[in-house]
C-alpha cells in the first residue's frame, strides 16, 4: 500500500491553476527517500518471513503470531493473537495515516483542484476495474471468486522503491502523477474491506464510532489544535470499530479523513517567529514551553502526526506485517499446486497485466476526452511504465487474501504466491518498459524542466548589483506573496556577505487565483521602472502587502515622486502587462510552479531558501559560470 508525503513544510504561495501545479518541496523529497528506503525493508522481511516459514523452525513462526496477547484496563479487556494485533491494530493506524494524507491532499494539496485528479482518477479507476475483469475472467467461479478485492490494490512503498531503481533518472512529476493514483487506490481498497470483506455488523457499536466521527470533526471547529485529543477520539473509534465487526482499516481511514489539514496562516507563522526570538533573547524554559507551543499551533494537526507517525509506519508497521504475512510454507507440493492453480494466475495476470492496462487505458481515454492533461515532463511512457509498477500490489493484496480465504489455507497459499510473483513480474515489465521509452520515444526523465528557459538579460532583467557580477540569484516573486516578502531579507544579507561579487535578478510571477491584487503590484513596479525606481516601489509594495488596491499603488508612486501622468499611462499600457506576462512565461518553461522559486545562476533551486542555504549554493556554484548563458541538461 503507500503512504505519501507531506508538503508545506517548505514555505511558499502555489498557484491553483492547472499550469502551475504544487511543486515538490523537500519535505517531500525527504518523504520519498523514505518510501524507498523502506522497501528494501520489506523485502528483508518478505524473505526473512519465507525462509522462517519454510525452515526447520516453521511451526515456531507459526505458534508466533497464534500467541494471545491482552489488554486489560479495569473489567474491560481486549484479547487478540499476534497476527490479529498486527492486521486489525497495527494496519489500522497505517491507514489512519494514509487518511491524513488524502485530506490533506483534498484541501490543500494536489487534488484540491478538480482538473488536477480528472487523469490521475480516472487512470486509477481503470487500475482497479481491469484487474477486477481479469481476475473474475480467469477465476471465474467458486471459492476462488470471494478474491477479486486482491488486485485492486497497489504498495507504494514497494512500487517507489521499484521506480527509484528501475525508472528514469529523474521522476519528480511521474511520482505525484502516481500518488495521485494511489488516493482513489486507497479510498476503494478501504471501503472494500469494510463492505465486503468485514464481519456480522454490531448495529449499537456502530452508532458509538460514527458518533465519535462527528465528535472528530467537531474538534477543529472548537479550535482545538492540540494533537492528543485527536489521538484519543481516534483510538476510541478504533476499539468502537472492531467491536462493531467492522475491518478496524476503516476506522483509521475515517480518523485520518476527518482530521483537517490547512496552509500556515500569516498570522500563525509571526506569532510563532515572535515566540521564537523571544527564546532565543531570553532561553528560559517557560518561554521555550511557549515558542514551542507557538510552532505547533502554526502546523496542523494533520501534518504534525503525519510527520510523526509516517517513520513508524514505513520502518515498522509495514515489515511487521510483511513478516507475519508473506510466511507461507511451500513445501510438500504446495509451490507447485500454487504454479497450477487458475487462482495464482488470477492474481499475478490481474495485478501486473490489469493495472499495466488499465491505469495506461484511463490516462489516455482521459486525455482523448479533453478532460485534462498529463502533468508537464510525463510522457505516454512513463504513464505505461508507471502501470507495470502499480501491479506490485503486496501489503494490501495481502491484507484482503487474509480476509477473503481466512478459512481456506490452501486458497490462501496460492493467492499469497500470485501477490508474490506479481511483485516480481511487474518491477521486471516496470523496468522494461522505462528502457523502451526512452530508447524508442526519448522519454528518458519525467521532471519538471531544472533550467533557467530565458538567460538573464541585463538590458531587460530587474538586477540588484553589478549586471555581470559572477554569482548569480533568479528570484521569481509575487509582491502579495507573504513568504516572498520574507525572502527579500534574505537578498540583502546575500548581497552583504557577496558585496560586487554577487546580482540579484527578480522576475514577476503574479498569482492571482490565489493573490487577487499581486498582478497590479506587478504592473505598478514595472510602471516605476521605467522611471528608475523599481527597486523603490519593490520595497514599498512588499512592506505594505496589505495595502495593493489600485489606489495604494498611486499613493507609493507619489510618494516616490514619480511623473504621475506618464506612471499612470504606463500602468495601463498593454507593454507593462506584457513584460509581467514574459516573467511568468519564462516561469513555467523554467518548471516554476510556486513563488518564491530561486535559480543559482541557471539551476532551479530546490529546498530551504535561508540566507545561509542560499549562500553554499551559490558559492558551489561558481564553477557553473555567471548564469548569463543556459547551462546544458545533464
Amino acid at each position: 500500500m503507500k503512504l505519501r508525503g507531506k508538503r508545506s513544510a517548505d514555505a511558499q504561495s502555489r498557484s491553483r491553476r492547472g499550469e502551475l501545479a504544487a511543486q515538490l518541496t523537500a519535505p517531500v523529497r525527504a518523504f520519498m527517500a523514505t518510501e524507498a528506503g523502506s522497501a528494501g525493508l520489506l523485502l528483508v522481511a518478505v524473505a526473512v518471513a519465507l525462509v522462517w516459514a519454510n525452515s526447520p523452525w516453521s511451526e515456531a513462526y507459526t505458534s508466533l503470531w497464534h500467541t494471545e496477547a491482552s489488554v486489560a484496563v479495569g473489567n474491560a479487556r481486549l484479547s487478540m493473537d499476534l497476527g490479529h494485533w498486527v492486521n486489525d491494530g497495527l494496519m489500522a493506524l497505517f491507514f489512519f495515516v494514509i487518511g491524513l494524507e488524502v485530506r490533506y491532499e483534498l484541501s490543500v494539496g494536489a487534488l484540491n483542484d478538480r482538473r488536477r485528479i480528472m487523469i490521475p482518477g480516472l487512470a486509477g479507476l481503470g487500475g482497479m476495474v481491469v484487474p477486477v475483469l481479469l481476475y473474475l475472467a480467469i477465476s471465474p467461479g467458486g471459492d476462488a471468486a470471494d478474491g477479486w478485492g486482491i488486485v485492486i490494490g497497489t504498495d507504494t512503498a514497494f512500487m517507489l522503491g521499484a521506480l527509484a531503481v528501475v525508472g528514469p533518472r529523474f521522476v519528480t512529476q511521474l511520482r505525484i502523477f502516481l500518488l495521485a493514483i494511489t488516493v482513489i487506490d486507497d479510498i476503494v481498497a478501504v471501503t472494500v474491506i469494510g463492505v465486503v470483506y468485514s464481519g456480522t455488523i454490531n448495529v449499537p457499536q456502530l452508532i458509538a464510532a460514527l458518533v465519535l466521527g462527528v465528535v472528530l470533526s467537531a474538534l477543529t471547529r472548537f479550535g482545538v489544535w492540540q494533537a492528543a485529543p485527536y489521538v484519543l477520539v481516534v483510538l476510541v473509534m478504533w476499539f468502537a470499530t472492531l467491536d462493531a465487526g467492522l475491518h478496524a482499516s476503516i476506522a483509521g481511514m475515517l480518523g485520518g479523513l476527518l482530521i483537517p489539514a490547512r496552509n500556515p496562516s500569516r498570522e500563525n507563522v509571526e506569532h510563532a517567529a515572535r515566540r521564537f526570538r523571544a527564546f532565543r533573547q531570553s532561553p528560559r524554559p517557560d518561554v521555550g514551553r511557549t515558542a514551542r507551543r507557538g510552532l505547533q499551533k502554526a502546523v496542523s494537526v494533520n501534518e504534525r502526526l503525519q510527520t510523526y507517525l509516517h517513520p513508524w509506519s514505513s520502518y515498522v508497521i509495514v515489515p511487521v506485517f510483511a513478516l507475519a504475512n508473506a510466511g507461507v510454507d511451500l513445501r510438500d507440493g504446495v509451490l507447485a499446486d500454487a504454479l497450477r492453480s487458475s487462482l495464482t494466475w488470477a492474481v499475478t495476470v490481474g495485478l501486473v497485466a490489469g493495472k499495466l492496462v488499465g491505469v495506461w487505458g484511463g490516462a489516455v481515454l482521459g486525455t482523448r476526452l479533453g478532460l485534462g492533461r498529463l502533468p508537464t515532463g510525463v510522457g505516454q511512457g512513463h504513464v505505461l511504465g508507471g502501470g507495470a509498477l502499480s501491479g506490485i500490489g503486496f501489503t494490501v493484496s495481502l491484507l484482503i487474501a487474509g480476509l477473503a480465504f481466512k478459512d481456506a489455507p490452501q486458497a490462501l497459499a496460492r493467492a499469497t504466491v500470485g501477490v508474490l510473483l506479481a511483485a516480481l513480474f511487474a518491477a521486471l515489465l516496470g523496468w522494461l518498459v522505462f528502457r523502451l521509452a526512452a530508447v524508442l520515444g526519448g522519454q528518458r526523465d519525467a521532471d519538471l524542466p531544472r533550467y533557467l528557459d530565458r538567460p538573464v538579460d541585463p538590458e531587460t532583467d530587474h538586477i540588484l548589483g553589478p549586471p555581470h557580477a559572477p554569482l548569480t540569484l533568479v528570484e521569481y516573486g509575487d509582491f502579495e506573496c507573504p513568504f516572498c516578502a520574507r525572502a527579500t531579507g534574505v537578498t540583502k544579507e546575500l548581497r552583504q556577505r557577496f558585496g560586487d561579487r554577487f546580482r540579484y535578478v527578480f522576475r514577476h510571477l503574479p498569482l492571482p487565483d490565489v493573490h487577487p491584487h499581486a498582478e497590479l503590484a506587478a504592473r505598478a513596479a514595472v510602471a516605476a521602472d521605467a522611471q528608475g525606481r523599481f527597486w523603490d516601489m519593490h520595497d514599498l509594495l512588499y512592506r505594505h502587502q496589505e495595502e495593493l488596491e489600485y489606489e495604494d499603488t498611486v499613493v507609493y508612486a507619489i510618494d516616490l515622486g514619480l511623473d504621475m501622468e506618464r506612471f499612470l499611462r504606463d500602468l495601463d499600457d498593454d507593454r507593462t502587462a506584457a513584460r509581467v506576462r514574459r516573467d511568468a512565461a519564462s516561469a513555467e518553461a523554467s518548471g516554476v510552479r510556486g513563488a518564491p522559486t530561486f535559480f543559482i545562476g541557471t539551476r532551479r533551486h530546490i529546498g530551504p531558501y535561508d540566507a545561509e542555504t542560499l549562500a553554499r549554493a551559490l558559492e558551489a556554484s561558481t564553477g557553473e559560470g555567471s548564469g548569463a548563458t543556459r547551462a546544458p541538461a545533464p
